[in-house]
């Protein structure tokens, strides 16, 4: 049986099925493993683990009192639809439509993607840059999210795995935008921060290549080695002239955790910005939903309820709370399932209910085949393009569907 333990109770003897540390590189070579040792409790602690799965078939149980892996993530969605039930939702307004939008959002997207790769490459190499070239991406990526947040966040489906570290950059930047426009931060301020966001992991360029570049978990060595980038990245961007003070503060604080069990400098609570607390949420949100070498991404809709489950410890509860409204618990783009037995892709967030978006309806789920797209908005009633609701989420690879073809 699979148990959620605080990591108080973990004992050697016990077998660990899941660090549920997806957002960190655990010191471990494996995600599962017997505890045999104090030292490897210590391990464990010290990586800022607060919460973890353990196999009591294979390994030592707990106390009575302790919830099995299905009953804590229920107790997480329930929590989460309370939530959604109790508080209105904070919806970033759009100007114009999701479809007005994507042609803008895809060139302003790969142009971003473009300059921070010459960007990463010439310090990389050792070439001289200047940061003031980046201004005018930045300013496009900050237009696109204050029209229609909705078509950057899509973007963010491009990522491939060779690209992932500059994809991320940019991912980052425009979810760091869209957190700000819903906190309500002014425009200069979204602006800087904006240019700290995308240049937020420059020190992975002065960080050993095969460190970098490693199809697998980092050893405890190399995780020490890659911790490095942040302090390596401040210190060759704060070289560079003109650079604002609001703009170093993704690139100082984005590994900085709410319990203080971050990197470098192991900041707590309030020590931590308001920006900084923000740019770890974002990071971290974009990190899991990505495609790595040696992991598949979480869908969004789990990383919103890992994320939730996270602010216990590792982030500001209550920007967690902002930023899970902000995206919504089923973002757009993800693969839902209707009780109606039918398919459907998130296209718009709902401004009364987190549980009753836009969805474009495209396949029917009892009969395996595709069905004629129709929108459905569920929060209206029977009879008026509603009438159905979500009962859960897909993973579109499963099932071989391409949601990017029904989005707009």
């Amino acid at each position: 049986m699979i148990k959620k333990i605080p990591v108080h109770l973990l004992e050697p003897g016990m077998y660990v099925s899941d660090f549920n540390a997806g957002w960190l590189n655990h010191p471990f070579a494996f995600n599962s493993m017997l505890i045999s040792s104090e030292a490897d409790l210590a391990k464990v602690r010290a990586a800022g683990i607060r919460e973890l799965f353990i196999d009591t078939d294979r390994g030592r149980d707990v106390g009575d009192g302790v919830p099995t892996a299905a009953e804590a993530t229920r107790e997480s969605a329930e929590q989460l639809d309370r939530m959604a039930t109790t508080s209105r939702p904070v919806v970033a307004e759009a100007k114009v439509s999701l479809a007005e939008e994507m042609n803008r959002a895809h060139a302003a997207y790969g142009e971003a993607t473009r300059v921070i790769r010459h960007l990463m490459d010439d310090i990389r190499l050792g070439h001289q840059v200047e940061l003031a070239s980046t201004r005018p991406t930045v300013e496009r990526i900050v237009a696109s999210v204050m029209r229609n947040s909705n078509a950057m966040m899509t973007m963010r489906r491009l990522k491939s795995l060779d690209d992932y570290t500059f994809l991320h950059s940019v991912s980052v930047c425009a979810m760091l935008v869209t957190f700000s426009k819903v906190v309500d931060l002014e425009m200069n301020a979204i602006h800087d921060l904006a240019l700290g966001a995308l240049v937020h992991d420059v020190g992975k360029m002065r960080v050993a290549q095969a460190v970098l570049n490693k199809p697998a978990r980092l050893s405890e060595e190399e995780y020490r080695h890659m911790k490095s980038h942040v302090v390596l990245g401040s210190d060759y961007i704060r070289q560079l002239p003109g650079i604002p003070a609001l703009a170093l503060e993704p690139l100082d604080l984005h590994h900085e955790r709410y319990d203080g069990s971050g990197y470098p400098r192991g900041l707590k609570g309030d020590e931590i910005s308001q920006v900084g607390r923000m740019s770890g949420i974002v990071d971290v949100y974009d990190a899991i939903t990505s495609d790595r070498v040696y992991r598949k991404g979480m869908s969004p809709a789990a990383a919103v309820q890992k994320l939730f489950e996270w602010s216990k410890f590792h982030f500001d509860p209550a920007l967690t709370q902002v930023f899970v409204k902000s995206v919504g618990i089923y973002p757009v783009g993800t693969l839902v399932r209707l009780e109606s037995g039918r398919l459907g892709v998130v296209i718009e967030q709902s401004d009364a209910h987190l549980l009753t978006p836009r969805v474009r309806v495209m396949y029917d789920a009892k009969r395996m085949h595709y069905i004629a797209p129709e929108v459905v908005d569920l929060s209206r009633p029977m009879g008026a393009g509603g009438a159905d609701r979500i009962v859960g989420y897909e993973i579109p690879d499963k099932l071989g569907i391409d949601v990017s073809r029904f989005l707009l």
